[in-house]
């Protein structure tokens, strides 16, 4: 798998203070970039064509989960061999992306999930509970054990990519892939990664995006 094979695809909303850094550091290891913008305000478009993504724009913000869609849509039309998702805001380490590639290449997994809860360090609490809570459930939902399910740092293979169907538009998009793979019977892996966090304010809101979750997870238990 040579790096040009394998997308980026970062959804970003207001992050024109740390997209730029991010883009010019992956496209130096050649890695393709997709940035789908979700109708920010700030100049994150100009800072990610500055360093040479490949940008999807919308209009009004959209949603997390409509941009993960489009960027692996995107990739797949262009024959990528893998995608790597991550966050646009700093939060992931670029140092990271060697541990998914590695595991791709030695387990052969269609989905390889971040793993952050394993030494969370400053992740703040309720963002802690708020996750180890969702990752019990759909650990119980899988019978599979997964130890960070909301962590938007993740590889997907071409073949996961073409198997899955995703709907939702939002946070919940995290759930559904893990979801879908296993009822695709798909393998899934991951590997433990470092987050960042410096203080600063964060889109997800715990309690909202936690009872967006269970609603998910109600509509997916009844669709069975």
């Amino acid at each position: 798998m040579s790096e040009s094979n394998i997308f980026i695809v970062i959804p970003t909303y207001n992050e024109s203070k740390t997209i730029g850094a991010i883009v010019r550091t992956l496209g130096q290891r050649g890695f393709r970039i997709i940035v789908v913008d979700d109708g920010s305000k700030d100049n994150t478009i100009v800072e990610a064509n500055k360093f040479g993504a490949e940008i999807i724009v919308h209009a009004k913000n959209s949603g997390k989960g409509r941009c993960i869609r489009e960027g692996l849509e995107y990739a797949l039309e262009n024959n990528c061999e893998a995608c790597i998702t991550m966050d646009g805001d700093g939060q992931h380490s670029l140092n990271d992306i060697d541990k998914f590639i590695d595991e791709y290449r030695k387990s052969g997994a269609d989905l390889i999930l971040g793993n952050r809860l394993h030494d969370p360090k400053k992740m703040p609490f309720v963002r802690q509970c708020a996750n180890r809570f969702m990752s019990f459930i759909i650990s119980l939902l899988i019978t599979e054990r997964v130890d960070d399910s909301q962590c938007g740092y993740r590889l997907i293979s071409r073949k996961g990519i073409e198997k899955i169907k995703l709907n939702t538009t939002k946070y919940e998009i995290e759930s559904e892939m893990i979801m879908e793979a296993k009822r695709r019977g798909l393998k899934i892996s991951s590997v433990n990664i470092d987050s960042i966090y410096e203080g600063e304010a964060s889109q997800i809101n715990p309690f909202l995006d936690t009872a967006r979750f269970v609603k998910f997870i109600i509509n997916e238990y009844t669709r069975k």
